[in-house]
């Protein structure tokens, strides 16, 4: 005997009722049955709980996705301010060869030699 796969659990269990006299003359028992309704019960809230959690695996996705895009922004940030504290001790070394010389000048320092 072949049960077809009911759309509901209340379709399930209609046609099994409607069955049950054939399944019990073929020697099938009831408590047989009512296993299979139970399984098919227990397939039902799996099939709930895998769909529950693909919705929740694909909105972690998404969440690490735009960490991870947050994390390579703020490198990203970090790196440029690597590069403006760079720039910026290069000006001030800079400045500060430009005021040595501009000091030396100023005192008299920098005189053309005579030989």
């Amino acid at each position: 005997m072949l049960l077809t796969l009911a759309v509901s659990y209340t379709e399930f269990l209609r046609q099994l009722r409607r069955h049950s006299p054939i399944s019990t003359s073929l020697g099938v028992p009831s408590s047989a049955l009512i296993r299979v309704a139970q399984a098919y019960v227990n397939q039902r809230k799996l099939d709930h709980e895998v769909k529950t959690l693909q919705i929740q695996a694909a909105q972690f996705a998404k969440q690490t996705g735009q960490w991870i895009s947050m994390v390579e922004n703020f490198n990203q940030a970090l790196k440029e301010i690597g590069d403006v504290e760079n720039w910026a001790r290069s000006i001030e070394m800079d400045m500060r060869t430009i005021a040595t010389a501009l000091e030396y000048v100023h005192k008299g320092q920098l005189q053309p030699s005579t030989s």
